[in-house]
């Protein structure tokens, strides 16, 4: 089911719209309702798959429980504060100190590692099984087929919808339980809603178990201005997703899917370029349709994106891009691997090793294993001399580097393989190649892509601009933004009706 599909939108949002504000007197109906809501929703899509989230689920509840109550003498931080950097690497950190003070016995400390490990793994076994059993089976076979052996079948299994998302966001659980930054769920309800919450079900943003779980016990009833407020930011998703991505969708596959030898430089550039804007409308749409829709029900979700195409290094990119995963990486990653306490090398390798791992996430390909690779060694560089050097060029100029190292990792990751993805990098480094044959690209395609780039460069004026900020002058000027945004919007109903169903990219992930 999707958020922009009829059936969403003029019977299911509505119905469990209503049920909330009239039948949720009562802050425990409330959470039967929006549970209820998000298991049909999800059912929908997965009947089958769900059955075994929900055993999940069961030995997650089970599992943060005996660590619980393997802990003695812990600190439990309020789940509802918002940590720094800093305070998220101190709160690993505390976790040794407490397991070497004589309040928690050593056997003690040993099991709760153990459950620990058994929650982690349990459900990591459920990523890999559904997202890299095949490509691990197909690499198996490859090699032995090289080295003149008898080939293994290649097993094909259905990748259930959102289910990096989801296994993220359970070991983000059972991790904060773990560390005493949060309690165990107090109710097997709560945490239910918290897996299966279908605003951000899909394809995220990952919410962290602190950042959300006083929100859900406190299970806040909605009012004009959260309606008001999430269903202006659903509408912005809905068409930054079928206004813009979609038709960017079909440019960006128009040029990928020729064979790579009758493309020219321009071709190359202009089929990257159709991905680069599409990734970020179709991803930052969901972000937004998410939202809005917590929002509308009372929650407050935090930002996925803050203008990524302003960024002026690698660094500043991914602070600004796909935030979510970012915070989990440095949380759940780079702070277990020592971060950068443990000297200037490990730090490097930390580094690269997180966003290798980052490009696994994303999908069982070696394109997205290169994209994260190729993203890592950037980082890398940055904190070497990368950073430094840009800061002492103009902004515009060290933006418009940025971009292009980024362009370059996004062929990667649009790429269907390795071969294709040098041939068109081969391309765009060669302005006079011209392609064997002219391809229509139709003037729609070039038209949106025009004012995506418009967009991105009004986000990066902006900047020069003291004090301005995008929501302000949208409710500075609430009549006119309004009113042109209900526009777009049945608009981008009206294309959404009458064009092929194109999926978001975030949910093969």
């Amino acid at each position: 089911m999707l958020f922009y599909e009829p059936l969403f939108l003029f019977l299911f949002g509505p119905a469990v719209y209503l049920l909330y504000l009239f039948f949720g007197e009562v802050r425990a109906r409330r959470a039967v309702i929006l549970f209820a809501a998000s298991v049909v929703f999800y059912a929908w899509s997965e009947p089958v798959f769900i059955l075994l989230v929900f055993a999940s689920v069961g030995l997650d509840l089970y599992v943060g429980q005996k660590i619980a109550a393997l802990s003695v003498g812990g600190v439990i931080l309020d789940a509802s504060h918002k940590r720094s950097d800093r305070e998220s690497r101190l709160a690993s950190e505390a976790v040794t100190a407490l397991d070497s003070r004589s309040g928690l016995r050593p056997a003690g400390t040993d099991m709760r590692k153990l459950w620990l490990a058994l929650g982690i793994v349990a459900n990591l076994a459920i990523l890999v099984y559904y997202k890299y059993t095949g490509f691990l089976a197909l690499n198996v076979d490859a090699l032995l087929k090289a080295l003149t052996l008898p080939g293994i079948n290649i097993p094909q299994i259905a990748l259930p919808i959102g289910v990096s998302f989801i296994v993220f966001e359970k070991i983000t659980y059972l991790v904060d339980v773990y560390r005493g930054v949060t309690a165990p769920a107090r109710s097997s309800l709560l945490y239910g809603l918290y897996v299966f919450f279908f605003p951000k079900l899909l394809a995220g943003p990952i919410i962290k178990y602190h950042d959300i779980a006083r929100q859900f016990e406190a299970m806040p009833h909605a009012d004009v201005d959260d309606f008001v407020v999430g269903f202006s930011r659903f509408m912005l998703g809905v068409v930054k997703k079928l206004l813009f991505a979609d038709t960017l969708a079909s440019g960006a596959d128009l040029i990928f899917a020729h064979d790579v030898s009758a493309l020219g430089f321009a071709q190359a550039w202009a089929g990257v370029l159709f991905f680069t804007f599409q990734i970020y409308f179709d991803f930052s749409g969901y972000s937004d349709m998410a939202i809005g829709l917590a929002r509308m029900f009372g929650f407050r979700l935090l930002e996925n994106f803050n203008m990524p195409y302003v960024a002026t290094s690698i660094t500043d990119f991914w602070r600004r891009w796909h935030i979510s995963l970012t915070s989990w990486i440095r949380e759940y990653l780079y702070f277990p691997l020592g971060g950068n306490r443990r000297g200037e090398a490990r730090t490097y390798v930390n580094l690269w090793i997180c966003f290798f791992a980052s490009g696994l996430w994303h999908g069982a390909a070696w394109t997205y294993i290169a994209w994260g690779a190729y993203n890592g060694v950037f980082l890398v560089l940055d904190r070497l001399f990368l950073v430094n050097r840009l800061q002492r060029l103009p902004d515009w100029l060290a933006n418009v580097i940025a971009m292009i190292i980024v362009i370059v990792g996004w062929t990667f990751f649009r790429a269907t393989s390795l071969s294709q993805a040098g041939a068109l990098l081969a391309l765009m480094a060669t302005p006079w190649a011209h392609a064997s044959a002219p391809i229509a690209i139709p003037e729609e395609y070039v038209v949106v892509a025009l004012v995506a780039g418009a967009i991105c460069v009004a986000q990066r004026l902006s900047l020069y601009v003291k004090d301005f900020n995008w929501g302000s002058a949208a409710q500075r000027y609430a009549l006119a933004s309004n009113s042109a945004l209900s526009m777009l919007f049945l608009a981008a109903l009206a294309k959404g009706l009458a064009d092929p169903f194109k999926p978001f990219i975030y949910f093969r992930f």
